[in-house]
C-alpha cells in the first residue's frame, strides 16, 4: 500500500508590521557603529533588503517632515518718537526716551543754522 504524503504546513513567521520592524533594526545599526554590512551578517538579514528598507524609510520621513517656510511673517513697529517744529520750518524727530538736555542742545544748534 502506499501512501499519499502530505505537504507540511508552512511555519515561516512573516512579521505583520515589517515596517517598524526594519525602522527599529535601522536604528540598531545608526547606534551600532557597526558597517552595514557587518550589523547585517549578525543580524542574519540581507544587506540589498536593508537597503532597500533604509532607502524606504528615508523617503518617507523626507516626504512627513513640513518644508521650512521660505518667508517668515515680519512686523515692523516704529520706535516712537516725536517731532520738534522749529520755526524755520526744520523738523527734528528725535526718540521719545531721548535725553531733554541734549535735544535742547540740538534745537539750539539748529536754530540759528543756515541751510
Amino acid at each position: 500500500m502506499h501512501e499519499e504524503a502530505t505537504p507540511m504546513p508552512r511555519t515561516s513567521y512573516r512579521d505583520p508590521k515589517p515596517e517598524s520592524f526594519w525602522r527599529d533594526l535601522i536604528d540598531r545599526w545608526r547606534a551600532s557603529g557597526k558597517s552595514v554590512a557587518a550589523f547585517c551578517t549578525a543580524q542574519y538579514v540581507s544587506q540589498a533588503t536593508f537597503y532597500a528598507w533604509r532607502k524606504r524609510l528615508d523617503a518617507r520621513a523626507r516626504r512627513t517632515v513640513p518644508a521650512a517656510p521660505a518667508f517668515a511673517s515680519v512686523r515692523i513697529v516704529p520706535d516712537p518718537t516725536a517731532d520738534v517744529l522749529l520755526p524755520t520750518g526744520l523738523v527734528i524727530r528725535v526718540p521719545l526716551g531721548a535725553d531733554p538736555a541734549a535735544i535742547a542742545r540740538l534745537v539750539a544748534a539748529l536754530w540759528g543754522a543756515t541751510c
